[in-house]
């Protein structure tokens, strides 16, 4: 699949993809190497996405004179 900036979206579901044709064990042994590398660099790009993600919703949350509120996620709030 060619280089290109996919959404977090994207990227997950093309990892997806690959996991299901990895996991099909039907690809010759060279193929499956391509699937693996762009499936890591997928992996890499969706933990720099969230990471950002994350950073941002931690300065959303800075609490008064510059100070950081954590504030874990909880199950609730999720759903």
């Amino acid at each position: 699949m060619a280089e290109k900036k996919m959404t977090f979206e994207q990227a997950m579901e093309r990892l997806e993809e690959i996991v299901r044709q990895l996991e099909r064990g039907e690809a010759p042994l060279e193929d499956a190497l391509t699937l693996f590398e762009e499936g890591t660099r997928l992996i890499h790009q969706c933990s720099a996405q969230l990471e950002k993600a994350e950073q941002k919703v931690v300065k959303l949350l800075a609490g008064p004179e510059d100070t950081v509120q954590e504030i874990p996620f909880t199950e609730e709030e999720q759903a």
